[in-house]
Parts: C-alpha cells; sequence; structure tokens
C-alpha cells in the first residue's frame, strides 16, 4: 500500500520577535545551493546578521538541469521561493530507459503518481533558476543577508582565542576577520573550510576516481526545431535515459520546453592522466561525439546539433564519509561534506535540506554557549540520511555502467521485469529507494528529534 501523502510540513516564515540569538555573526563560505539555501533559511528564522563570502563575481552557475523532486520542492515552498520559479520548471510525467545501441524501450516508468504519493509532482528545472530565486529570496529581507562577491576564503582559523576568525581576500587587500560567531562552510567539492577541519585533526580528505566523467549539454528549441523526433523530446514532459557499455545519456526539457538538458556519463579519458586536476574542463564535441558513435542514430541526431565550444566535463570523483562535520563553532553544509554522484539527482536538494535543518536548530538555541551542542544536533539530524544518499547514487552509477556484456544483459532483461513488479535497477526511479529520498520531511524530522537530540 503507498504511504499517505504527507501533512503539510511547518512554514519558515519571517521572525515578528527577536530570537535570543539573532545578532549572532554568521560567515556563510560559498554561494552555491547549500550557501544560498543556508542564508535564506537563516534570515526568514529571525536571523540578522549574516554574511555570505563568494569568490565569483556574482551568482553564476554553468548551464545545466535540476531535479525538483518532491523532497525539494516541499522546502523551496517553506522558503518561500517557489513561486519565483514555478514559470519555467517542467513536470516530468514519465521515465523512459532506453538500450543506447538500439534504442529499444527497456522499462516505462509511470511518475504521475507521484502527487498523490509523495505530495507533490516530479519537475525539472534549470539551476540558474533555483539560484536566482534562493537569492532574490534573500534580497527580501532588507539586509539581513549581506553578500561579499569576489572575495575568496582563504583559510579558517579554529584556534583563536574565543571565536573562530576567517582569512579573506579582497581584490589585493588579505585580512581576517575576528568578528564571527558561527563558520559554516558551503564552498563545495573543494572546501576550504573542510581542508582547515582535516588539517586541525591531521586527517587527510580521502577521495578516490570512478573512473567516469559527465558532459553536460544543453540545446535550445531553434536547433532542434527541424528534427520532429528530436523535438518530441523538448515538447514531451518525459525524461530519457540510454544506457549502453559504461556509458549513458540522460535527456528532459528544462525552462518552460525551450531548452532540452542532456547529461551524459563515459569512461574518464581527458582526466586519467592527471588526478589532481580541475574538476571540470571545456570538453571537444568531436571527442564526444566518438565516446557515443555507436549510439543509435537518434543519439547521433542529436549529438551534432551541440553548440561548438559549449561542451563541458565533470571528472566523477567519491569522497570517503567524514568523521565529523562540526568543529566547535564551525560546520560543514552540502557538497563540502556529502558530495555525491549524479546519479539520484539529489545533490542540491540534500544541501538545502542541510540549510533549513541548520536554520531550525539555531533558532531553538537560546544561549550562544549552546551553539556547539546545536551544531552537533545538526550533524545527527542530517548526516545519516546524506551518506546514504552519497552510497545510493554510487550504487546507481555501478548499476548503469556496466561494461560486461553479460552484467549489461542481465541488467536489461531486469529493467524489462520491471513492467511486471520487479526491482528497478535504475535506483533513480525505483519505488523503494524514491519512497526514502521524496517521501521524507526534514524540518518534520528535525522538529520531532530536535528536543531528545539535545541531550546527546
Amino acid at each position: 500500500m503507498a504511504p499517505a501523502p504527507p501533512s503539510p510540513p511547518p512554514t519558515l516564515e519571517p521572525s515578528s520577535s527577536p530570537l535570543p540569538l539573532s545578532t549572532l555573526r554568521i560567515a556563510i563560505i560559498g554561494a552555491g545551493m547549500a550557501g544560498l539555501a543556508t542564508a535564506l533559511a537563516l534570515a526568514g528564522a529571525g536571523f540578522t546578521e549574516i554574511d555570505v563570502y563568494e569568490s565569483a563575481p556574482g551568482i553564476e552557475f554553468v548551464g545545466a538541469g535540476i531535479q525538483i523532486a518532491a523532497n525539494l520542492s516541499k522546502q523551496l515552498e517553506n522558503l518561500g521561493v517557489w513561486e519565483r520559479m514555478q514559470a519555467e520548471v517542467v513536470e516530468t510525467r514519465e521515465v523512459s530507459i532506453r538500450g543506447g545501441y538500439t534504442d529499444e524501450e527497456l522499462s516505462y516508468v509511470d511518475l504521475r503518481h507521484n502527487t498523490a504519493r509523495y505530495g507533490r509532482p516530479h519537475r525539472v528545472a534549470h539551476r540558474s533558476a533555483l539560484a536566482n530565486a534562493l537569492y532574490e529570496g534573500c534580497l527580501k529581507f532588507n539586509g539581513r543577508v549581506k553578500f561579499h562577491f569576489q572575495t575568496s576564503v582563504l583559510g579558517i582559523d579554529l584556534n583563536s582565542a574565543l571565536t573562530p576568525r576567517i582569512l579573506i581576500r579582497e581584490g589585493k587587500d588579505t585580512r581576517w576577520i575576528d568578528q564571527v560567531d558561527l563558520v559554516l562552510g558551503a564552498d563545495g567539492v573543494k572546501s576550504v573550510v573542510r581542508a582547515s577541519m582535516l588539517a586541525q585533526h591531521g586527517e587527510q580528505d580521502k577521495t578516490k576516481d570512478t573512473g567516469e566523467a559527465a558532459y553536460r549539454i544543453m540545446i535550445n528549441r531553434e536547433k532542434l526545431s527541424t528534427d520532429p523526433d528530436l523535438l518530441a523530446l523538448l515538447d514531451g514532459n518525459c525524461t530519457s535515459r540510454w544506457v549502453a557499455a559504461g556509458c549513458q545519456i540522460i535527456a528532459y526539457p528544462i525552462s518552460s520546453h525551450n531548452i532540452l538538458n542532456i547529461v551524459t556519463t563515459q569512461p574518464d579519458t581527458n582526466f586519467a592522466s592527471a588526478p589532481t586536476a580541475s574538476w571540470t574542463t571545456r570538453g571537444s564535441k568531436s571527442a564526444m561525439q566518438s565516446v557515443f558513435a555507436d549510439f543509435c542514430p537518434r543519439i547521433r541526431r542529436l549529438l551534432s546539433l551541440v553548440p561548438e565550444g559549449e561542451v563541458c566535463e565533470w571528472k566523477l570523483r567519491v569522497h570517503a564519509p567524514l568523521k565529523t562535520w562540526v568543529d566547535g563553532c564551525v560546520a560543514l553544509l552540502g557538497d563540502a561534506c556529502h558530495p555525491a554522484l549524479p546519479h539520484l539527482g539529489q545533490g542540491a536538494a540534500q544541501a538545502i535540506e542541510d540549510g533549513v535543518v541548520l536554520a531550525f536548530v539555531l533558532s531553538k538555541l537560546t544561549r550562544d554557549t549552546d551553539v556547539p551542542l546545536g551544531l552537533k544536533v545538526y550533524e545527527h539530524l542530517r548526516k545519516q540520511r546524506a551518506e546514504r544518499l552519497v552510497e545510493e547514487a554510487e550504487s546507481a552509477g555501478r548499476n548503469l555502467m556496466l561494461a560486461d556484456s553479460k552484467a549489461q544483459a542481465a541488467r536489461d532483461e531486469a529493467l524489462r521485469r520491471v513492467k511486471n513488479g520487479g526491482e528497478n535497477p535504475d535506483k533513480w526511479v525505483d519505488r523503494a529507494v524514491t519512497d526514502y529520498i521524496y517521501g521524507f520531511d526534514c524540518l518534520k524530522d528535525a522538529e520531532e528529534r530536535f528536543a531528545g537530540l539535545m541531550g546527546i
């Protein structure tokens, strides 16, 4: 029996009365999804002294789509930003999993049950639509959130006598900022805050290469308009995935059906000789086409339309779980502490859940001396869930990226059996996995468990 739709979650409203710790001086490092959501949630919870430090000149996101599953849209509603991006999102009503070489449909999943099962439909959007909505939400709080763009954080002093200090660089000026009560590291996979915390305890950041990389591509309507078969991918409400030997492609419409978002996964060749190099590189269209030269004609036609110079390639690495996300009055969020492979589409959702939960916990504290304990409570509420999804995403990738022909055949046969109620090898649409991910309300969970965890 399907679980009952979740009850309406509590909403983060602007605080009408001062919080005991409303003037806590909070430094957020990074203005990605985790940093923006955390700043917005804190402002909505009544905090008034929030500084966000970002090395980029503004809110910038490389063009790519993003999954807006029920657990994420629920929190975007709580944060008051859903209406800002609602016009651009596209509802995903079905998923088609197909053979890469033959274009045969191996498995079909109807997602229209998501509204009844999880309280909201599954949707997709442009990453910039989500980022801009969060940023604009922060600005409405009349100065509670102050953004410092083109400001790099070079290091954290965890040993200062009273509170942590951060070393920043603005242009040619490098200086320490001492007036900080709480530092939140939302600075992504290359987190300076994480590096400082690990160095403090003599630990190393353990990563391993998956041997895979990913292309992210977007094609606009004009490019697709002369091919009715490809245009159907843009005009429909279907996410299509093609799987083959060690490679996969996923495509879905975003931006009110005006852009087709494409993400691939393939063997890593461009980064293999330089494992410590950048995580991203400008990709080659011809190299990309050669990887998928054996795919079906529809995919080859699709990739031929990719604009020259607009191919970006990401190296896919896996981080070992950290022993802790917190150190005194310093905490990590999002990709800084639980970066995940893209196969479940939950990276942004989990980062935003982090920010919502952290803001809730801090809003319940009444003494500044309780902040370190509050951060441990945040860690207890979030760490197990986020790290389980990191593992699930890695497992999902293994199922999709099979190179052995016998293993591929077995996987494809399992996909065909899904219509008869079998387990779906594609964990992104497997019912047991989606029940765990989409049916969860992080804010409700925090409310129910907070009191008990404050005794830890």
